[in-house]
């Protein structure tokens, strides 16, 4: 009897642990980097030994176990926690930030349609059905968990340890929370409660207003533009290249023959080429806020803040050139409706994905690839006879997450305007290698690879043309790419025929060649004048 007793005692501590470990690995676990999935940890969770605690008194208090409404509210509750924490540590980790509701709601619409269009269906689908039935599959192990603990916590014996390491878990975490030097063996998971309890006061602040932070001072924007005068000036922010690509060995590798064909170029074609790092105004996203803050030179750095600026009356690097001479236009094939805030700006002329014309085969959610916006740019803007020297911003596209399907690159570039640009052999290589989203980066590196070969392409096909480019990234790849922790450091290049220009640069910090090294010379507003004052003069 007493083996029989002893074992009985034995698998009780057992299902009581199990029910104990389910509790603190739902609000424990991490993201598998660079993936969606997650794995358990050995942190714990302040939150379930909280509330381990909590049905331990009550069990005490009132004798009885649960009651069946009391554990379906509490795995309710539980499930919400447990989705914010999928949430949390997926965004920050895939990401490199934490959630922000009032942004991300209103983005989310966008989101979700991209997604539709670029995932294969069958992950699609997939997607719908974990909306459903993860919560379900949740639900069930956690109402089991609290029936456990609330019905063993019925021996006294029991219910004391129980208690005992509760209270024990949640004093440890407070001393690791008050020293921020805490070594000791226990680490303790991010409360995902006070993670959405923050997440819930900035959606307030955001939406009410008290969020607003003050606009940053108007610098004054300054140049003659005397060592530009004559030369159409293009501005080319590439989506999603960040100092990533230069700092992982499997992106140097994977770039270093298209890097060395574009550096090629620029030689074969009378030009030279410096490059520096900057620091992005932004991560992994919110293209615009990197472009309002060059053609600004305003440090902004959150969409209220861009928001807000753009109906203000302020100068832009834009309506410098414009008040020197130039014709000013912005080359935007991801901009699908109207945008009166690029008024903002004061380009003479905006054209938009529906300018484009475009009527080849589609790549992704935005059809249209990035060297036929740069043909197309250069029929609209560049080709017409007489006009005034040009200052063009080009923001690409085709670098965008989830960055597969590369399109194939057309050394025939009149033929990029029709609307077979491709050979079905190309096209056919191309779709064949959808989105992988396990594992972005291949995809990455090939997409930049894409941009390499464009801009070589381009600088031959205009080799005799007096042009100065600005060649920059707007921000690093999301952190499913360039991984937690990385620098907000992007490139810039500036390719030009113009010695007086490119030797003003080198006294900035940028070095020759197209490879960049630390520090960064600027933040990318401060680049602004780094920049004026390479095109002339101040006045």
């Amino acid at each position: 009897m007493g083996g029989v007793s002893n074992r009985s005692r034995g698998a009780t501590w057992a299902i009581l642990a199990g029910a104990l470990t389910l509790l603190n690995v739902s609000l424990a676990f991490v993201n598998i980097w660079p993936t969606l999935a997650i794995r358990s940890s050995r942190l714990l969770s302040v939150e379930a030994a909280a509330l381990v605690l909590g049905v331990a008194v009550a069990r005490g208090v009132t004798r009885h176990p649960l009651s069946i409404v009391s554990r379906r509210l509490l795995a309710a509750a539980w499930v919400v926690l447990v989705l914010g924490r999928y949430i949390d540590v997926t965004t920050r980790s895939l990401y490199g930030r934490s959630v922000n509701l009032f942004w991300d709601l209103k983005l989310l619409p966008d989101v979700g349609a991209m997604f539709a269009v670029v995932a294969d269906p069958l992950v699609l689908g997939a997607v719908v059905a974990a909306l459903v039935l993860v919560p379900l599959v949740i639900y069930q192990p956690i109402r089991w968990a609290l029936g456990v603990v609330s019905v063993e916590c019925g021996d006294d014996t029991t219910r004391r340890a129980v208690m005992v390491m509760s209270l024990a878990a949640i004093v440890l975490c407070g001393v690791a929370w008050l020293d921020r030097t805490w070594t000791g063996p226990i680490r303790f998971a991010a409360p995902v409660s006070r993670a959405m309890v923050q997440e819930g006061v900035e959606l307030f602040r955001e939406a009410t207003g008290l969020a607003h932070r003050p606009l940053p001072d108007a610098p004054r924007l300054q140049s003659d533009l005397s060592r530009v005068q004559g030369a159409d000036v293009v501005v080319i922010f590439v989506e999603s290249y960040g100092a990533t690509s230069w700092d992982r060995p499997d992106f140097v590798r994977a770039l270093t023959e298209p890097r060395a064909a574009l550096a090629a170029a620029i030689q074969e074609t009378g030009r030279q080429v410096v490059t520096a790092y900057v620091e992005s105004t932004t991560f992994g996203g919110e293209s615009w806020l990197a472009h309002i803050s060059l053609l600004s030179g305003s440090n902004v750095r959150d969409p209220d803040i861009n928001m807000r600026l753009m109906t203000q009356k302020r100068d832009t690097m834009v309506k410098l050139f414009s008040r020197g001479g130039y014709t000013t236009a912005a080359v935007m094939p991801g901009v699908r409706t109207a945008w009166p805030e690029g008024a903002f700006y004061g380009f003479d002329r905006i054209y938009g994905a529906p300018d484009m014309g475009y009527k080849g085969p589609m790549f992704g959610w935005w059809d249209v690839t990035d060297q036929y916006v740069m043909a197309r740019m250069d029929e609209l803007v560049l080709a017409p006879q007489p006009r005034k020297p040009a200052f063009v911003v080009v923001p690409t596209i085709s670098t965008h997450a989830p960055f597969n399907p590369v399109p194939p690159y057309q050394p025939d570039w009149p033929r990029v305007l029709t609307d077979t640009p491709y050979d079905q052999a190309a096209l056919d290589r191309s779709w064949q290698e959808p989105p992988d989203w396990s594992d972005l980066g291949p995809g990455y590196a090939k997409s930049i690879a894409y941009v390499h070969e464009w801009l070589s392409g381009y600088m031959r096909l205009r080799a005799g043309r007096d042009l100065v480019f600005v060649i920059l990234g707007d921000h690093q790849p999301a952190a499913m790419v360039s991984g937690e922790g990385a620098s907000w450091d992007v490139p810039v290049h500036v390719v030009a025929s113009r010695p007086a220009l490119l030797e003003r640069l080198r006294l900035h910090g940028f070095r020759d060649g197209l490879s960049p090294a630390h520090p960064v010379v600027a933040r990318m507003d401060t680049l602004t004048p780094v920049l004026l004052d390479a095109f002339g003069n101040a006045r």
